[in-house]
């Protein structure tokens, strides 16, 4: 039998890759919930053709590779999900499929598999989706389009559309699927932090951060914060362990850049939504703030450090 032998000091932890995905998956189930419950039976068709994509195609990879098969560390699931609840109810099943494939296949395996993806892979699958199939990504309808109801087409309330404030709270306007109920956003917000999968810094400053710009632009804060998936990418994507930095001040300043990049984005660019944009540019950032602010390493003193 061989032992692998670390450097001191060895940390257990009860925290595994499977419990940690699963606690996402928790956490995101509020918001899945709310989106079935407003658009319907398409809401659930996407996104079980998403989940179902993401953990084919990383068992099908594996495979052909000849690696060890991890899907039962949950990371595909999670990773298909988001993809899923990134996109409007009306997406074709095809392109939620392509979506969950390349989150999985070019992004995250390419790379080296969980943990060496330098971008969010359901992030960067929004992205490619949104570049390659504009008018499919926001072909946004009304609530409530269950069976035997009439779909009809609906403006969000990020391009002019009037919503009250209870309104984008409970969810009750257009958008993707997971992104419209805030308050499920803030259910699983809060399941996160109880279950310490994540830390409050990223979220909370980057909808602060947000929040104080729109104001100084003359926006209305409180709309930029409940309005398109800003809340939603604050939890569940910026917090990413593998693309979000690790010092503490360094999260500081990866999340101002968020919340910022995303209200200069809606407020001059052609787009109406930055959140997707924002993220992704931060994540290419994420190892230079590592470097400028690295972690101090146990027994090491700090000017061993700076060298």
């Amino acid at each position: 039998m061989s032992l692998i032998v670390s450097t001191a000091p060895h940390v257990r932890s009860s925290l595994t890759t499977r419990k940690i995905m699963l606690n996402v998956v928790v956490a995101l189930l509020p918001c899945a919930a709310a989106g079935i419950y407003y658009f319907g039976y398409r809401a659930a068709i996407v996104l079980a053709v998403s989940m179902l994509s993401a953990v084919l195609s990383e068992f099908i990879w594996q495979k052909a590779t000849r690696q060890r098969v991890k899907i039962s560390d949950c990371s595909a699931l999670v990773t298909g999900l988001l993809v899923g609840l990134t996109v409007t109810p009306t997406a074709p099943w095809w392109l939620v499929m392509i979506g969950s494939i390349f989150a999985i296949i070019v992004v995250k395996q390419l790379f080296g598999g969980i943990g060496d993806n330098f971008l969010n892979p359901a992030l960067a699958a929004r992205a490619v989706l949104l570049a390659s199939w504009p008018a499919r990504m926001t072909a946004h309808i009304a609530v409530t389009a269950f069976p035997g109801v009439d779909i009809a087409a609906s403006a969000t309330p990020l391009v002019g559309a009037e919503a009250s404030i209870m309104q984008l709270l409970m969810g009750n306007v257009p958008g993707a699927i997971g992104e419209t109920c805030k308050i499920a956003i803030i259910l699983g917000f809060v399941y996160l932090l109880l279950t310490e999968t994540i830390t409050f810094e990223i979220p909370v400053i980057t909808v602060a951060s947000a929040f104080v710009l729109s104001y100084l632009l003359g926006m209305d804060p409180v709309t930029t914060i409940l309005s398109g998936g800003l809340l939603f990418g604050a939890v569940f994507m910026a917090t990413d362990y593998a693309t979000s930095p690790m010092h503490r001040w360094a999260r500081v300043l990866y999340a101002i850049g968020i919340g910022c990049l995303t209200v200069l984005i809606r407020k001059f660019g052609a787009y109406p939504e930055g959140v997707t944009y924002a993220i992704l540019f931060m994540n290419i950032l994420t190892p230079l703030l590592d470097r400028m602010l690295p972690n101090r390493v146990y027994g090491h003193s700090r000017k061993k450090e700076a060298k």
